[in-house]
This record gives C-alpha cells, sequence and structure tokens, in this order.
C-alpha cells in the first residue's frame, strides 16, 4: 500500500496538506490510522477540528500511538472530542489493512 487513495480535488490547499502529512508519518502503524482517518473524514471536518488535527499530526508517533491505542493515558490538554473521534474510530478497526 502505497498511502491514500482519496482524490485531493476539491480540497483546500490546508487540507490536502493534512491528507500528505497523515500519510508520511515515518512510522507504517500511524501512517494507516491517521491517514485512512484523514481520507475517510477530511471532507467534513470543522476548522476547529482542522486545527486540533494539525496539531496532533507534530507530536511523535511512538507518543501518539500510545495514546490512541489506550496504553498509556492520553494527557489532559490533548484529551478532546475530536481525539477521542480518532481513537474510537481506530480502536473500531477502521485503520486496519483492508
Amino acid at each position: 500500500m502505497s498511502g491514500t487513495v482519496k482524490s485531493s480535488a476539491g480540497l483546500d490547499v490546508r487540507r490536502r496538506r493534512i491528507i500528505y502529512r497523515a500519510w508520511h508519518r515515518g512510522t507504517r502503524e500511524m501512517d494507516l490510522i491517521m491517514g485512512r482517518f484523514a481520507d475517510a473524514n477530511i471532507e467534513t471536518l470543522t476548522e476547529a477540528e482542522v486545527d486540533i488535527f494539525e496539531h496532533l499530526l507534530e507530536i511523535e508517533d511512538p507518543d501518539l500511538f500510545s495514546w490512541l491505542s489506550g496504553s498509556l493515558p492520553v494527557p489532559a490538554e490533548l484529551d478532546t472530542p475530536f481525539f477521542r473521534k480518532i481513537q474510537t474510530w481506530h480502536l473500531a478497526g477502521n485503520s486496519l489493512p483492508e
């Protein structure tokens, strides 16, 4: 799998950049989690959610993976409805390869 299968046609520059960054994180596991989430949801995210997503993309993979997978508690400042949306999506198996 080489990454996104979503066309960025019709998306603003900011959302196209998020899709790229979500698929090019550094570890394959996080590419699958964040990239697939971006592909599935980028068009419906609010501007506030886009802000949070951009912030999450700056976090180191090992930390973010531990929080999303539930192996470590989520820091209070990141424990937002949007973070829980990604976490729930991931834990439901949506980031697993087809």
